[in-house]
């Protein structure tokens, strides 16, 4: 009996043993097929992948219907009849057979440079009447590190996209016939390098007698754009055009839209409305406008080394020492995340509020953003709400450069230790240090800056990161695009031109011109914030007033002013009034209104065409509950302690604030009119 108990536990033991060998095999096989199996690997890892941010708010649910959700969230009224409506005004036809030859583009430049010039390009390939080859982004075919399996424009836009929305407006196709191939291998075709923002009249005099001559013409695009942004009124169905290419032919490939609306789906996942705040300080952009005081450490001399490096280019004409501090008084220079997110808490929006960072660079690093993540529980960016597989999957298949990173050799700095520690009687002096490559890291930190005074040239690595930066702008660009509130810091480039800030205004201007789009004036931002230096966080009253009527009136007057400032430099930050149209009961519900204010807008951006009769939709809202949107007056007494308070029990500023002064504060926007 005894026996027959011990063979049994035996074989119990033999099967618990058998069966954790399976179950180890069958992890192992699973975990090997999701390795090399990209799809497999994507489904499983979504299942169990733990993301760096974890929300906090302060009440599980925000009141969509109260007047604060609407002051801070709520559509702005007097833009709600605007809406998007890029056909052509004039209703030319399309592209015939026969055309002038090929226009081959060559394109330089960072995301929004690169956005801008393929819109231009189409235009003038329209006005030449001549078949485009599809452009060539020159930032991702001519680097080293790039993974091969996308070819230049294909890296970062959807071809068969782009082709197949543009074929009623021009001939495009992927690569020139075999014969010009051959001749644009051995330079035998002519090349114009086209200075920024030429008129029609420039191409109609210059490149189309060569185009028709030689067949085919190289166009060499930089800087941002090859068309003047502000063209002749008949052409203004050119205008048109470039909205169909920007809104509508423009895609992203597909695995970056797809990862770009995941990013989305996990900041709508909480149920609150999010905010994207674009800081625009970049490197150029700082050394161009002269803010290298901004920054009070190696940042503020790399920034003075671009400035003089850009001086000698003949890129500056001004002094290579300039005063930050009247630049940022008179509003050339960035806000601070410091200052944007004082602005913000000043206007009401509470310490749980979700801000997403958006931008391929912030220069000086995670640091700047520090008193944003003081004064904001849930700010985030890309890489806090996707993995790094998912960032990984989106670049292709790279080679691993590590092992050809340079690097100074153990062995010789040991060598040349010793061979100090041998030498001579003391004292003598130090060893020199071994040499060293360019270093970068996410803090803005080079190397070589104390070393010399020429930068180095760009490691294989360094190249690689400036390809995957137009990958992560595009995906910024389609969240700030789908935003509730966007709020810029700065709306000019490193050469004094619209930036990417500017691009994502125009883009929520066409496709949703109601959307909360603060565009504040930095002069007197800086001023106000001036005011109170000293006690930044003890703010009264009437300076939250003056704050909160400044952000209200950048709605509309900042909308207004860019059409005079803006535009001018380029079309896409500002596509109205030749790409929108008033929808006809909301024109009707505007007459109808006590307040003229609608129509004084409508004329102020010039929008005059109204909407096709298909585009008629339903009258959600009377003209007087719109008005009222538009004037509230927030009395809540939570409205007036949010810039004050964390939360409940926990004041920011150290001010005790009863609820007898809560209740006496009132908010007087409308007095200031919008």
């Amino acid at each position: 009996m005894k026996e027959g108990k011990a063979v049994l536990k035996s074989k119990m033991k033999w099967i618990g043993l058998v069966g954790l060998v399976l179950s180890a095999f069958s992890l192992f096989v699973h975990f090997l097929l999701a390795r090399f199996t990209e799809d497999g690997f994507s489904e499983y890892q979504s299942s169990i992948t733990v993301f760096s941010w974890r929300p906090i708010f302060e009440t599980s649910d925000l009141s969509r219907t109260s007047t604060l959700y609407r002051r801070l969230w709520g559509p702005v009224g007097q833009l709600e009849s605007l809406h998007p409506h890029a056909n052509p005004r004039g209703y030319y036809a399309g592209p015939g057979a026969q055309t002038n030859g090929y226009i081959f583009v060559r394109i330089r430049g960072g995301f929004h440079e690169i956005r801008s010039s393929i819109c231009d390009v189409v235009a003038v390939s329209r006005f030449l009447n001549a078949t485009l080859v599809v452009p060539e982004i020159q930032q991702t075919t001519s680097k080293k590190g790039i993974s091969s399996q996308f070819k230049s424009f294909a890296y970062l836009y959807n071809e068969e996209t782009f082709m197949a929305a543009l074929a009623k407006d021009v001939n495009i196709v992927k690569t020139l016939p075999k014969s010009l191939k051959s001749a644009r291998r051995n330079k035998e075709i002519p090349v114009f390098r086209v200075p920024y923002a030429a008129s029609p009249y420039y191409y109609l005099h210059n490149v189309l007698p060569i185009l028709i001559k030689h067949s085919v013409v190289e166009l060499v695009v930089s800087g941002g754009g090859c068309l003047q942004a502000i063209l002749p009124p008949h052409l203004e169905e050119y205008q048109s055009l470039r909205c169909r290419v920007a809104f509508h032919a423009l895609k992203f490939r597909q695995d970056v839209q797809d990862l770009a609306t995941n990013i989305l789906h996990r900041l709508r996942a909480p149920g609150r409305p999010f905010i994207v705040f674009d800081p625009g300080m970049t490197r150029d952009a700082l050394a161009y406008h002269a803010c290298s005081e901004l920054f009070q450490d190696v940042h503020a001399e790399l920034i003075q080394h671009r400035r003089a490096w850009m001086r000698k280019r003949g890129l500056i004409k001004g002094q290579l020492s300039v005063n930050s501090a009247k630049q940022r008084l008179k509003g050339s220079c960035p806000l601070t995340p410091e200052e944007v997110g004082i602005l913000l808490r000043a206007y009401g929006y509470s310490w749980d509020t979700i801000i997403y960072v958006s931008g391929g660079e912030v220069f000086g690093g995670q640091r700047t953003l520090i008193p944003l993540h003081g004064m904001f529980e849930n700010v985030v960016d890309r890489t806090s709400l996707s993995t790094s597989w998912e960032l990984s999957r989106i670049y292709g298949h790279e080679a691993n450069l590590d092992e050809n990173y340079p690097r100074a050799p153990p062995a010789q700095v040991e060598t040349k230790l010793d061979a100090w520690k041998n030498s001579g009687p003391r004292p003598r002096p130090l060893p020199p240090p071994p040499a060293r490559p360019k270093t970068y890291n996410i803090e803005g930190w080079w190397g070589w800056v104390a070393e010399s005074d020429n930068e180095p040239e760009s490691t294989v690595v360094e190249l690689r990161t400036n390809a995957h930066k137009l990958l992560w702008e595009a995906i910024d660009y389609t969240v700030a695009v789908e935003a509730d509130v966007f709020i810029p810091g700065f709306d000019r480039d490193g050469k004094g031109h619209p930036n990417f800030a500017s691009l994502v205004m125009g883009h929520r201007l066409y496709q949703s011109a109601a959307s909360k789009t603060y565009r504040p004036n930095r002069k007197e931002v800086v001023r106000l914030l001036d005011e109170i230096r000293g006690h930044i966080y003890h703010a009264n009253h009437s300076w939250l007033t003056s704050i909160r009527r400044h952000l209200r009136s950048s709605l509309i007057e900042g909308l207004i002013e860019a059409s005079n400032k803006s535009k001018s430099s380029s079309f896409l930050s500002h596509p109205v009034p030749e790409c929108s149209c008033l929808r006809p009961d909301s024109i009707e519900m505007s007459s109808n209104a006590s307040s003229p204010a609608h129509p004084q807008v409508h004329a102020a951006l010039g929008v005059v065409h109204r909407c096709p009769a298909w585009m008629d939709g339903e009258k959600d809202l009377s003209s007087k509950e719109k008005d009222n949107e538009e004037d509230i007056d927030e009395n809540d007494p939570l409205s007036s302690r949010l810039f004050f308070q964390h939360t409940g029990s926990h004041d920011v500023g150290g001010e005790d604030i009863t609820i007898k002064e809560e209740s006496q504060f009132e908010d007087q926007e409308e007095d200031g009119g919008d």
